[in-house]
């Protein structure tokens, strides 16, 4: 039982259009029931108003307030109403504005009353406490459990930006730890190796120029070659692991401007590249426009939840320009510690290339990342 539970759970979760359609259904044949045993006698155009006002919950989704107007005249034909009370929730559950809440909740409340004004009852003392709760109660109740979904898939949304942003964290932290350790052995292979190596071609060629024997000079000039050569390897080495700084050992193929369009597309929000005509980029400029992006896509989903991104990146007077600009966003963002390794890092290799970085608030309340690399280190 608890198997099929998690399957109808799972479903309902999955982002398929049918729960939805489901639902809605469900809570039309609701309000149709009210109206079939609740409804009083009267006209058939007074009908075809009440069955309006439930036909109209089709669309509360998308126009959850044009809805609720279209179902007042219920409360006014019938009293309490499920399909006002249906479409008060739904209003409730896409806004957060009380003025507007209260003003609906008192609306249907007087709507509700109004089939029954100007009768002793209502007019008596006694009686307004009870026909004031019982008009308002199902109103406020209807506006209460709104505001609670409401808050619920809030909650859900910034648990999974936690969990995204601690999972990014997780994954600098780990590139930093390996970075440092790749920065340390680089270090070592320059200062202790690549010294030791150079004395071994230093002797070498001194002992070349000094010996008389062929076989020494020979043997000399054998183990200089070879040294330099080391040296040549040394060298490289070294640079592959002060450049490298991704994920694993560096050794897996690093990206290029190919998978740019397939990093914006699954940033996780709205962005949108423009690219424009662009000359041969070596595999380092490529690299620092992609982590430049990629950082800069991270940052804005982190802190402008909700936010539209542009990626551009053009020819511009002699340097090529990767721009990001997000703008203010939507919602609030979640509080998260940050010390802003990925845009020191960012800077690090711009000015490696010879470029230029920066990174800072636009005056719409957004923020702007570019990263220019000039063409003459692009060979």
């Amino acid at each position: 039982m608890s198997s099929v539970a998690a399957r109808l759970a799972a479903w309902w979760h999955s982002g398929s259009r049918w729960p939805a359609v489901l639902l809605d259904a469900a809570l039309i044949a609701v309000a149709g029931a009210d109206l079939w045993f609740n409804r009083m006698p009267g006209n058939w155009w007074d009908d075809a108003v009440l069955v309006a006002g439930v036909l109209a919950l089709a669309a509360r989704r998308r126009f959850p307030l044009a809805v609720f107007i279209a179902t007042l005249p219920m409360p006014l034909l019938m009293g309490q109403s499920a399909a006002s009370l249906i479409a008060l929730f739904t209003v409730a559950c896409s806004t957060r504005n009380r003025w507007l809440l209260s003003a609906c909740a008192l609306v249907y409340a007087a709507l509700t009353i109004a089939p029954w004004w100007g009768g002793s009852d209502i007019l008596s003392e006694s009686a307004w406490p009870v026909w004031g709760v019982y008009s308002l109660a199902p109103a406020g109740a209807a506006v209460l459990l709104g505001q609670l979904v409401q808050t619920k898939a809030e909650l859900s949304r910034r648990l999974e930006e936690i969990s995204e942003v601690r999972e990014h964290e997780q994954a600098l932290a780990t590139q930093k730890v390996l970075a440092q350790e790749r920065a340390h052995l680089a270090r070592e292979m320059h200062d202790v190796v690549s010294h030791q190596v150079s004395l071994i071609a230093v002797r070498a060629g001194a002992l070349q120029v000094s010996t008389e024997e062929a076989a020494s000079k020979e043997a000399a000039d054998t183990i200089r070659t070879l040294a330099a050569r080391t040296l040549d390897e040394l060298r490289y080495m070294v640079s592959v692991l002060r450049a490298g700084g991704g994920a694993g050992n560096g050794l897996a193929p690093q990206p290029t401007l190919d998978q740019l369009g397939e990093l914006v597309d699954n940033a996780g929000m709205g962005a949108e590249l423009e690219k424009g005509p662009l000359p041969e980029l070596s595999p380092p400029v490529q690299r620092a426009i992609y982590r430049t992006v990629q950082e800069a896509l991270t940052n804005a989903r982190k802190h402008a939840p909700g936010a539209a991104v542009g990626v551009q990146l053009t020819q511009d007077d002699g340097a090529v320009l990767a721009e990001v600009v997000n703008t203010a966003p939507k919602r609030p963002a979640v509080p998260l510690p940050s010390a802003k390794h990925g845009l020191i890092g960012l800077k690090q290799r711009a000015e490696l290339l010879g470029g230029a970085f920066e990174a800072g608030p636009t005056n719409t309340g957004g923020w702007r990342v570019a990263l220019r690399v000039p063409l003459k280190s692009m060979s």
